[in-house]
């Protein structure tokens, strides 16, 4: 991997996240400490970040990396996540998909069933949805709420879309956050993207949370949702190595490996 391109991982990784440790930005790029550690040093030296002891902190607001290229971190265990997140579900049912490059993959995973009603904010998920299959017929009863269009995430978010989702009461909610841990539960970096996932989960029966294994252990700005609401986390087969999951676990947070 260049340097340029892990300079880039890193600043993605400091967009959500206030802290990131020095293990888990080795474990995300797949280098050593010593290699990490040139990295952050160059970065601090262009204000990009502040290291502190176990890691770095950002300095400033960056923004978020485009929904395109967040979609490519990690792409293998996001779509073994939402092959097991679709198997949850039953025709008939009723599911909430907030946004995210995660979901907008649950997106085409449910390409396979047939007869949800499915009610999300996100422009992409809605599209890749109501897409016709070979004989012109829609797979889904799809809702797409009303509200502020964002463009940065291609998403909805605001009053009207927090009243709409009021209206609704779902089988599931399921959610992508920027990161899971034990003591804030499921939390986003952006208060109106927290505002339109707390309603979700609070009008769902069962509350699925799909975070890959990056996201675990960390915590962003504000919390969503809390660890006893979460009826299951589902994550890829790296997570038990990254730094918070024993203590989820400890916790007693349903936690399914893809």
């Amino acid at each position: 991997m260049l340097q340029e391109e892990r300079h880039q991982r890193i600043r993605a990784l400091l967009a959500n996240t206030e802290l990131v440790t020095t293990e888990r930005i080795a474990q995300d790029l797949g280098v050593s400490r010593e290699t990490v550690r040139r990295d952050v040093v160059a970065l601090e030296a262009l204000g990009a970040l502040r290291r502190v002891h176990g890691g770095v902190q950002r300095t400033a607001a960056l923004p978020e990396p485009p929904l395109q290229q967040r979609a490519r971190a990690h792409l293998l265990e996001k779509r073994a996540i939402v092959r097991a997140a679709a198997r949850l579900l039953q025709p008939g049912q009723t599911v909430f998909i907030d946004a995210g490059s995660t979901v907008s993959l649950l997106a085409e995973a449910l390409a396979s069933l047939r007869g949800l009603t499915v009610i999300t904010n996100s422009l992409d998920v809605a599209q890749k949805l109501v897409a016709d299959d070979t004989a012109g017929q829609t797979r889904h009863q799809v809702h797409l709420l009303g509200g502020q269009p964002r463009p940065t995430t291609g998403a909805t978010y605001g009053a009207q879309t927090v009243a709409a989702i009021q209206q609704w009461r779902a089988d599931w909610a399921m959610l992508s956050p920027v990161g899971v841990s034990a003591e804030f539960g499921a939390s986003s970096y952006e208060l109106h993207e927290a505002e339109v996932a707390r309603a979700m989960a609070g009008q769902a029966l069962h509350t699925v949370i799909l975070a890959d294994h990056s996201k675990i252990g960390q915590t962003s700005r504000v919390s969503f949702c809390p660890l006893e609401r979460i009826d299951r986390l589902i994550t890829d087969g790296k997570a038990p190595r990254a730094p918070g999951h024993a203590a989820l676990a400890r916790a007693g947070c349903p936690i399914v490996l893809a």
